[in-house]
């Protein structure tokens, strides 16, 4: 029998035992992929309600909005969420980079055998 989250029509995120789900943001325009974090419960209400991307910090036990400092806001054109509901695709448009380190997307670089180079 299939759960109801999988396949209805009713919002119920299934969060993990920290009380996160995984969140991809891809640029609306291009669909590159701009980056990936977390969000809880607070995180998705915020992004829901303001269209700008709400995330949970884990490194500093934190909400944060993208872009707060920086700038470099996420306007979330849409919001999907996978079948069972533990993951989140933001569809974005970005006012500037979304990597903290100035490029554009967080995956920068690939994996070459045991060393990383620029991905063009």
């Amino acid at each position: 029998m299939t759960d109801p989250r999988d396949t209805g029509l009713v919002l119920n995120p299934k969060y993990d035992a920290a009380g996160l789900i995984t969140a991809v943001a891809t640029d609306r325009t291009s669909g590159e992929l701009l980056m990936l974090a977390h969000m809880n419960a607070e995180a998705l209400a915020a992004t829901i309600a303001t269209r700008e991307a709400h995330f949970w910090s884990r490194s500093r036990g934190a909400l944060w909005k993208k872009g707060e400092s920086s700038g470099h806001v996420l306007h979330v054109a849409e919001i999907r969420i996978d079948c069972d509901q533990d993951a989140v695709w933001l569809i974005v448009d970005a006012a500037g980079p979304a990597c903290h380190t100035g490029a554009r997307s967080c995956f920068f670089r690939r994996i070459d055998g045991d060393a990383l180079s620029p991905v063009a």
